[in-house]
């Protein structure tokens, strides 16, 4: 701990690892069992839970990149067991939301940003060097390839996964695979899906699902009741359903279309 500067109102855990020229500012909690490297900063506002790794160069908590931000009191909060890379910048909320969420068992790569208020699920996987406007949704399980750029305001549905260098400016449902540019549908995300034993037939379920909506001519108003008329009332049918009618930006296209 050379050289490190930690406020005397930090709350700091029980084991936790501080590195060499960090600095921990004064409104800030650590969770036990936590291991942080050296030249990280910490700064008010940021809670980080148990058992988290936060590698050399992280900056946590910064004030947001936001135009509309006047100095109100928000937070930056971190999950369990989550592993943060080098170099990655993760920003406090604003008024919109008050705070930016990261889930439990994350993992996310070195120089990535995420901006105010974004929301990250549970046990995701965001590449190296992915930029994430504010406000930006998601659900549990997602992976995001390297060198992704993901629009402010984008949703981005539970287990699924997104390829390399995409640009994302529509939302993306649960549950699929995306690439391409224009970013489209490229069928289901069925390593990820397999990883956590989803049965066939629930798989075959989700792709007669997602080909009314992305492989037959038909706008997503048709295609939804199609679905709700042909399709008994699943977990993931439903989700499906509901993260399409709520989505404000559109979703992505077929790529079959």
């Amino acid at each position: 701990m050379k050289n490190s500067i930690i406020d005397k109102k930090a709350i700091i855990g029980k084991n936790v690892h501080i590195g060499n020229f960090t600095t921990i500012e004064n409104d800030v909690v650590i969770g036990d069992d936590t291991w942080i490297g050296n030249n990280v900063n910490i700064l008010s506002g940021t809670r980080i839970s148990e058992r988290c790794k936060i590698h050399a160069g992280a900056i946590l908590g910064g004030i947001p990149q936001d135009l509309k931000y006047k100095g109100e009191y928000t937070l930056l909060q971190i999950g369990n067991n989550t592993v943060i890379r080098e170099f990655v910048t993760i920003n406090l909320g604003t008024a919109s939301k008050g705070k930016t969420i990261i889930g439990n068992e994350n993992l996310i790569m070195a120089n990535t940003h995420i901006g105010h208020d974004c929301f990250i699920g549970n046990n995701c996987v965001i590449g190296f060097n992915v930029g994430m406007s504010g406000e930006v949704c998601i659900g549990d399980c997602v992976t995001i390839s390297g060198l992704t750029a993901i629009h402010q305001f984008s949703h981005i549905g539970e287990n699924s996964m997104i390829s390399g260098m995409s640009r994302i400016v529509k939302d993306v449902p649960p549950y699929v695979l995306a690439a391409r540019e224009p970013l489209s549908y490229c069928g289901l995300n069925l390593v990820g899906l397999k990883r956590r034993d989803f049965e066939k037939e629930k798989m075959l379920e989700l792709k007669d699902i997602y080909r009314i909506v992305f492989q037959e001519k038909r706008n997503i108003t048709q295609a939804l009741k199609i679905i709700e008329h042909d399709f008994e009332s699943t977990v993931e049918r439903d989700k499906i359903i509901a993260f399409i009618k709520e989505s404000t930006r559109g979703i992505i296209k077929g790529n079959f279309q």
